[in-house]
């Protein structure tokens, strides 16, 4: 399969917690040639000054904290009439709308020559290329479906996203044809049939050849014409779906309407924005909606809230049941017991859904002890509140008393809680930069825009610059809030990382001479320069080779300050949010693969969590903060405790939240598995026996259906898993590689590199078990098998969560 069906948005289950030229028809050369975090024991930290570095880090906190500092730097948006503009992301191709729709002409165009050519192959040579020129291949039209996949839901210009749309889909469409035609398939299976050709592979390029013959099974290429026409009709109304799906989650019920008489314990100045004729108007989904059910202190209120927060419309569960039926039918067709089975299936550490079962069930038995505990302490805040004897914790208590309990928690704190204080942005990228240079050797350096690279004023491009390798990845950050972007934090991958030999940049320039039959080519200063259609690349090697850069776009939605006064100040779990999301980026940036297939989180999913989840620990470190954490105005170092009784409130019912997750995970398994061929398959029914038969808390009540709101079952169908499985995995890690931050293990370039060679570096090129063996060195892990996963389920002990 030329391309797993995956967006090239890499956004996780815990990120989405946080709440948002033509010249004619020939190329002309100007030139030839070429979450579960540890609370760490509380001390005041030692100031780390930074290191001894050729660059100076003063202007990386300046870019993002001074607003005359950023007005200095940024370049005009593009303008179309003109011209003159580099391409979004320095994509040559990207100047206009219609340049979208001409580079999906352009690649298909290429593409299908390239197809002929591994059709054809015969000889010895020819087949050893076949795995180089597939994984091309599929670089081709991701280069497309990444970049459209990212401008068409984050791009202010309607013109522009609804281009990207129309340019995703052209290639997309011509993706899923390729995946169910045999030719492609049946050459595959030819060269790595003659040990000849395998031979001449190396690890990764027989790492990728395999990848690519599974996903072509799991796209029923070995199926008669008929099926085939019929899985992709089916993934294609599978992609539909889950888009309708996630733009059109809604509540049954838009509005919460009650009298403002029953709304005592709101904040007044938010009662008051939402009061009419003695009546508070709360739209459901929202976050005001959220803060009521957990202070409002009417009973009956909360419940009209739960219910209304609770429940998807019938429109959002018909869809959502539509899809999953689809996703049952296309497992079916590809010869697999479920879609779960197909989705894990060789690409997912836990391989199977038994596997997945088997650590879920040893995390919510390890888990249940702790749940009841807290949930004792409810009951006891409850009979406290209303001065009787409470027996028990209705669904739509529980955020009000666990409010009720954190509120008494902070009120015993004498001084404010200002941490932010400590965290203006642009200190916190500093710090971001200082702890990768400490650990793996690499830096951020500010690097000027040019018109038209960037798709808002505000987005800031930084150069990701290794010590020994130079420019090794691209990074343009668009962190600030506005009403036309996604709230949702997000890591998108709009280029991978890939090796262009010398060969392909010989083609290109023998193309240019002879013309190409396109309509609206751009002009480029060279053959390498188009080898990678305008946008960056490393170094010429000794081979002439050169490696396309990894390109990353970093989304969040932090709030500027008022009038543009002095930096942006986070507080603490956007803090998090953004080493979190550096946590993905770091994964691409490290990962030193040359075949696409295998760059960076393009790992087993239940893989790529653990660099992310990985940083939520250093974040809390104090060693780390103490690189970067001082106080906006007055320089003052962050006072640790305050960060300590910050994570101690915050995670007080830290077992009721991993049981939430617990149960959505096992839910997405029940979707995924062969219920929903079923006659009568009720997605309701099904999550609320989920919540009966494995949570400790109380369920949700009967005419409720929550589960139209899990926007998660389209990209992480069967794995929404990942993220608590990664959690044991980082914590692990964090332990065993970085001595849980003891004795300034968390900053030593001895440990960093300890995790880059055994894990980071490999991207999917290597079996993740094998990574994560290398990474601990233990040997037990190595097979990835039963027995891997039951010593992975015996870390899930009481203490994984509670030092």
């Amino acid at each position: 399969m030329i391309k797993s069906i995956r967006s090239g948005l890499w956004t996780c289950s815990r990120c989405l917690r946080q709440a948002s030229r033509a010249r004619g028809n020939q190329t002309r050369w100007a030139s030839s040639g070429s979450g579960a975090v540890t609370l760490p024991r509380p001390h005041i930290p030692i100031d780390h000054s930074p290191p001894d570095l050729k660059h100076d880090d003063a202007l990386l906190r300046q870019i993002f904290d001074s607003p005359q500092t950023l007005k200095d730097s940024v370049k005009p948006l593009f303008n179309y009439a003109t011209g003159q503009n580099v391409g979004l992301f320095r994509n040559k191709y990207l100047t206009s709308p219609q340049g979208f729709l001409t580079f999906a002409d352009v690649t298909i165009k290429r593409a299908r020559k390239l197809v002929a050519k591994v059709l054809n192959a015969s000889t010895l040579d020819e087949y050893k290329a076949i795995v180089r020129d597939m994984d091309r291949l599929s670089d081709m039209l991701c280069r497309v479906l990444d970049v459209s996949d990212f401008v068409r839901v984050t791009h202010p210009d309607a013109k522009i996203q609804e281009a990207a749309s129309q340019a995703w889909s052209l290639v997309y469409q011509y993706m899923n044809q390729l995946n169910t035609e045999t030719g492609l398939s049946d050459q595959l299976g030819k060269a790595l049939a003659n040990p000849d050709v395998m031979g001449s592979w190396n690890e990764e390029e027989q790492t990728v050849a395999k990848l690519l013959q599974e996903d072509f099974m799991k796209s029923a290429v070995h199926l008669p014409k008929e099926s085939r026409d019929r899985f992709v009709d089916l993934a294609q109304n599978i992609s539909d779906l889950g888009s309708y799906f996630v733009q059109d989650i809604q509540p049954e019920q838009p509005y919460i309407e009650l009298p403002s008489s029953l709304m005592y314990g709101m904040d007044p100045r938010m009662a008051q924005k939402y009061t009419r004729l003695g009546k508070i108007r709360l739209p459901t989904m929202s976050p005001e909606a959220t803060v009521a059910l957990r202070s409002v202190h009417d009973e009956n209120a909360r419940k009209a809230i739960y219910y209304a927060t609770r429940t998807a419309s019938s429109r959002s569960i018909r869809i959502l049941e539509a899809m999953l039926k689809a996703r049952a039918e296309l497992a079916t067709l590809s010869g697999f017991k479920s879609y779960g089975h197909m989705a894990l299936h060789e690409k997912m550490m836990a391989k199977t859904p038994e596997s997945v079962s088997q650590f879920l069930l040893a995390l919510s038995k390890n888990n249940g002890p702790l749940v009841k505990e807290e949930i004792t302490d409810l009951i006891r805040e409850k009979t406290k509140k209303l001065h009787e004897a409470a027996t028990n914790i209705q669904p739509w208590d529980r955020e009000y008393y666990m409010e009720s309990i954190r509120t008494s928690m902070r009120s015993r704190r004498r001084d404010d809680d200002v941490l932010s204080a400590y965290f203006s942005l642009g200190t916190v990228m500093q710090g971001l930069s200082r702890l990768f240079t400490r650990l793996y050797g690499i830096r951020f350096v500010h690097r000027e825009t040019l018109p038209g690279e960037t798709w808002h004023p505000e987005v800031r491009r930084l150069d990701v610059i290794s010590d020994t390798d130079g420019h090794v990845a691209v990074l343009y950050c668009d962190l600030f809030y506005r009403e036309d972007k996604s709230p949702n934090p997000a890591h998108f991958t709009v280029r991978c990382s890939r090796e262009i030999s010398k060969a392909e940049i010989q083609e290109v320039a023998e193309r240019n001479s002879e013309g190409e039959d396109v309509e609206g080519l751009p002009e480029f200063e060279s053959p390498i320069e188009a080898a990678n259609d305008g946008m960056h690349v490393s170094g010429q090697s000794s081979s002439g080779s050169v490696k396309q850069l990894p390109t990353i776009a970093l989304i969040c939605d932090f709030e500027e300050k008022q009038g543009r006064r002095g930096p942006a100040l986070l507080d603490y779990y956007q803090m998090e949010t953004l080493f979190h999301e550096m946590g993905h980026a770091i994964h691409s940036f490290l990962a030193r693969t040359s075949l696409q297939n295998v760059a960076g989180t393009r790992c087993a999913t239940d893989l790529a969590e653990l660099p992310s989840t990985l940083m939520e620990h250093f974040c809390a470190d104090p060693s780390v903060l103490a690189l970067f954490a001082r106080h906006h105005i007055t320089d003052a170092p962050l006072p640790y405790e305050m960060v300590v009784h910050k994570l101690h409130v915050a995670r007080r019912f830290e077992a009721s939240d991993r049981e939430n997750q617990i149960i959505l995970a096992i839910l997405d398994q029940e979707y995924h598995s062969s219920l929903p061929s079923h006659e009568g398959f009720n997605s309701t029914k099904t999550f609320l026996d989920i919540q009966k038969r494995f949570g400790a808390l109380p369920p949700d009540p009967l005419g409720t259906r929550w589960q139209g709101f899990f926007g998660h079952l389209v990209g992480y169908g069967s794995t929404y898993y990942s993220y608590l499985f990664d959690q044991v995995l980082s914590k692990r890690v964090w332990q065993v590689v970085f001595s849980s931050g003891q004795n300034g293990a968390a900053l030593d370039r001895a440990n960093g590199e300890r995790l880059k060679e055994g894990l980071l570096k490999w991207g999917a090129s290597r079996d993740p078990w094998r990574c994560l063996s290398d990474a601990l060195q233990d040997e037990r892990l190595v097979n990835g098998d039963e027995k891997a996963m039951r010593l992975v389920g015996s870390w899930v002990a009481k203490d994984q969560f509670h030092e």
